[in-house]
C-alpha cells in the first residue's frame, strides 16, 4: 500500500470509529501527498524513509499521535486551539491550517515519535475481553491467571475491577470503579445467570502477568503522556475511561515486561486448580507471521497437557473474518483446552464499546 492509500485508509477508518476530526485532518493529508509540489513539501519532508511502511505500522496514527503529543506538551502553540482534549474546538478549516504550520515549522519534533508503534491501551477493549473471561468462568468455576501479550500499560489487566452496565442498564463488577463502560454489552450473553437477569458470579483474578516488546510505565508523566497521544483528540469518553484506568493502575500497579509474545508464551503452563487464559486486543497485525506461528503453535503444545482441573484459554479480540467471503470485523474469539474448540463469542467495534454477543463455533 502507497503513502496515499494508507493515509487516505486510515482517515476513512477513524471515520467509521467516530472520529470526524481525525478523518478529515488525514484525508486533507492524503490529498496533499497526492497533489505533490507545494501542498506536499511538509509531508513528505516528515515522512522521508516511512513510505513505504506497510499499512499494519499504521503510519497514519503514528504521524497523529506525535503530532497530539505536542499539543498535550503545550508545544503546538496555534494548534491546540483546535482539539478537544486540551479543551479545544475542532473547526476543519482553521485546524488543518494549523496543522499544515506545525509540521512544517516543527519538522524535527514531529518525527519523533514516528518510530512508535501506536499504543493506545484502549480500555474500552475490555468490555470484549471481560464477556469472555466471564464465559471461561461460568465453563470451569476456576479463579484465573490472567496473561496477556501486547500489554503497552498493562491497564487491561485491570478489566474485572471496572464497571460495565449492559443493555439493560444493569451494572456489573466493581460499581465504585473509576473506569465506567455504559451500553458494554448487547444479547444474551454470560454476564447474567441466565434465570431472572441476576449479575453471574464475576471472575476471580489470582495472578496478572503482561508483557511486551516496549512497555508503558503508566506510573510515569511519559507512559500518562504516550497513552493519552494516542488517544483520538475528539473522542471524549475514550480519554475518560483512559483516566480513569490510569488512577486505578496508580492503586493496583501491574508489572509489564519488556518480552515478546513469543517469548512469554513459551513460558506458559497449566496450574492445577486455577484457569490460565492468555488474551490480546489489537496487537497481532505488529507480530510478525514467524512470531504468530511461534505463539499458536505453543498455545497448541501447552493446551495439550491441559485437564479439566488446569484448562487453558486464549481470549483474542483482533480484526478478521469469520467467514472467507465475509468482511474484516473485531471479533472476540475463545479457544479452550482441554480440546482445543474455538467458538466466536462477540463482535465488537474497534474501541470496544458496545459488545454484540452472539456465540457461535467458528465458520
Amino acid at each position: 500500500m502507497d503513502l496515499e492509500a494508507a493515509l487516505r485508509a486510515q482517515a476513512q477508518a477513524c471515520a467509521a470509529l467516530g472520529s470526524p476530526m481525525y478523518a478529515d485532518l488525514l484525508g486533507r493529508v492524503a490529498d496533499a501527498v497526492a497533489a505533490g509540489g507545494r501542498a506536499a513539501a511538509p509531508f513528505t519532508r516528515v515522512l522521508a524513509g516511512y513510505e513505504d511502511a506497510s499499512g499494519p505500522s499504521g503510519l497514519a496514527l503514528r504521524l497523529a499521535g506525535s503530532v497530539h503529543r505536542l499539543v498535550l506538551e503545550r508545544r503546538a502553540g496555534a494548534l491546540a486551539a483546535y482539539y478537544p482534549s486540551v479543551g479545544g474546538t475542532w473547526e476543519p478549516e482553521g485546524c488543518w491550517a494549523a496543522f499544515v504550520g506545525l509540521v512544517a515549522d516543527e519538522p524535527d519534533a514531529v518525527r519523533e515519535w514516528l518510530d512508535r508503534p501506536p499504543q493506545t491501551n484502549e480500555v474500552g477493549r475490555s468490555a470484549a475481553l471481560t464477556a469472555g473471561l466471564l464465559e471461561v468462568t461460568r465453563a470451569t468455576g476456576l479463579p484465573v491467571r490472567l496473561v496477556e501479550i501486547g500489554s503497552s500499560g498493562g491497564l487491561n489487566l485491570l478489566a474485572d475491577r471496572f464497571c460495565y452496565v449492559d443493555e439493560h442498564g444493569r451494572v456489573h463488577g466493581d460499581e465504585a470503579s473509576p473506569v465506567r463502560l455504559d451500553g458494554a454489552w448487547t444479547g444474551p450473553g454470560p454476564w447474567t445467570d441466565g434465570t431472572d437477569g441476576r449479575p453471574a458470579v464475576w471472575p476471580t483474578v489470582v495472578e496478572r502477568t503482561g508483557s511486551d516488546v516496549r512497555p508503558v510505565d503508566v506510573t510515569t508523566t511519559a507512559g500518562r503522556l504516550a497513552l493519552t497521544a494516542y488517544v483520538w483528540p475528539d473522542m471524549t469518553a475514550r480519554h475518560e475511561r483512559l483516566r480513569g484506568a490510569l488512577r486505578l493502575a496508580a492503586e493496583t500497579p501491574v508489572t509489564v515486561r519488556t518480552q515478546g509474545a513469543g517469548d512469554l508464551v513459551d513460558g506458559l503452563a497449566p496450574v492445577e486448580g486455577t484457569v490460565t487464559v492468555l488474551w490480546h486486543s489489537v496487537m497481532w497485525q505488529y507480530l510478525d507471521r514467524d512470531e504468530q506461528e511461534r505463539v499458536l503453535a505453543r498455545l497448541d503444545d501447552v493446551g495439550a497437557q491441559a485437564t479439566p482441573g488446569a484448562p487453558l484459554a486464549h481470549l483474542s479480540l483482533e480484526p478478521r473474518r469469520r467467514r472467507r467471503d465475509d468482511d474484516h470485523a473485531f471479533w472476540l474469539v475463545l479457544r479452550t483446552w482441554p480440546g482445543g474448540e474455538t467458538r466466536f463469542l462477540a463482535r465488537s467495534r474497534g474501541h470496544g464499546v458496545p459488545v454484540d454477543w452472539v456465540d457461535g463455533t467458528a465458520g
